[in-house]
């Protein structure tokens, strides 16, 4: 018995410190596509040249906190959305320290069962090299974070009933500024030209519009029910899915008003705008499938679907092929889209969600 616990406290040590090894330096000097695995806490590296995962990055949590129950090491929980900064040499990723995979009717709270605050955090990577520059915990637990369009600004949320953007300094990575907005923000995302920040409150039914300069807000819409993220569009509009709304509306970023509001019939879980082919793509993560609607003079108008995998959610556009995340089928769907005919289904991570282009 002595023997066998011996080999066994061996093994359990060896894995720990396996786990807590640094990353090793990459090269991704070729088009990639990261995707954030939230389970397995890492990034797939998608050599686009190929379409195969060329690397797989072990995201790591510097300060040491762990992901109870699930994982040994030092690893980051439940990692969600990830962002490229402008000059596309870092990408940031948010953990909120909540698995929020399965929808956020319930996940505006940034405490857990047991009325603790629950900490967020934000991790800053090298975009060539694969490795950490930096992880700072933010104020509370929070959906993603993003890069100001200048890249001097790191903007997050805090996912709570009296919900706040959190501005911090891109270089020092200190609090700079709190703007208050709505009840449960989730998503923040900034205009095509950079002109504006739009904050989705899921709590409140509503969007704030954010003044970069001033750190103001300077507008809220009224949008359907528990809205997640108010996603660009290349046209000047911003899309944002309504998850309990079952819907999407359409914000004019000159008019600052909802222009059209699609109703979908399934829980949306993300909305993305392909310019070439003027279309709306949504993903219906019950249906495994990504909806598309044409832009037309009268609005939007619907096209067709095309099968993904088991829990669809985030899209990523790369000429004219899309990426699609599948969180419950733990693959990426890879779509022609002018024929809107699926290709193959790239094997990632445990419960993919976020993915970024660079």
């Amino acid at each position: 018995m002595k023997n066998i616990f011996k080999i066994l406290t061996v093994l359990v040590l060896s894995s720990c410190m396996n786990m807590s090894e640094t990353q090793p330096e990459l090269n991704i000097n070729y088009p990639v596509a990261y995707v954030v695995n939230g389970e397995s806490s890492t990034l797939s590296v998608i050599n686009l040249n190929t379409n195969e995962v060329s690397a797989t990055i072990q995201l790591t949590d510097e300060s040491g906190m762990q992901m109870t129950g699930m994982n040994m090491g030092a690893f980051l929980a439940y990692p969600h959305h990830i962002y490229l900064s402008p000059n596309k040499t870092q990408v940031i990723v948010a953990a909120p320290g909540k698995d929020l995979g399965g929808g956020h009717s319930n996940s505006g709270s940034s405490h857990s069962s047991s009325g603790v605050a629950m900490k967020g955090k934000v991790a800053v990577l090298d975009a060539i090299k694969g490795t950490n520059i930096k992880v700072f915990e933010a104020a509370g637990m929070n959906h993603n974070a993003v890069y100001s369009p200048d890249g001097l600004e790191i903007w997050t949320s805090l996912m709570d009933t009296k919900g706040k953007v959190l501005v911090y300094d891109a270089n020092t990575y200190t609090l700079k500024n709190t703007i208050e907005v709505g009840a449960d923000p989730a998503e923040i995302t900034f205009s095509n030209d950079g002109s504006t920040a739009f904050v989705a409150n899921g709590g409140s039914n509503s969007v704030s519009v954010i003044s970069p300069k001033s750190k103001t807000v300077v507008a809220t819409i009224a949008v359907g029910l528990n809205p997640v993220g108010a996603w660009v569009g290349a046209d000047n509009r911003m899309y944002v899915d309504n998850e309990d709304g079952q819907s999407v509306s359409i914000i004019d970023v000159k008019t600052l008003k909802v222009s059209e509001t699609i109703n979908l019939g399934f829980i949306p879980g993300y909305v993305a705008y392909q310019a070439e082919m003027k279309e709306m793509w949504v993903t219906d993560p019950k249906n495994e499938k990504v909806h598309w609607w044409t832009k037309t003079a009268d609005g939007m108008k619907y096209g067709g679907a095309v099968n993904t995998g088991d829990g669809s959610h985030a899209i990523a556009f790369k000429d004219m092929t899309a990426y699609v995340t599948n969180q419950y089928a733990a693959n990426v769907s890879v779509i022609d889209i002018m024929q809107h005919k699926l290709i193959k289904n790239i094997k990632v991570g445990k419960n993919p969600n976020g993915i970024v282009i660079k």
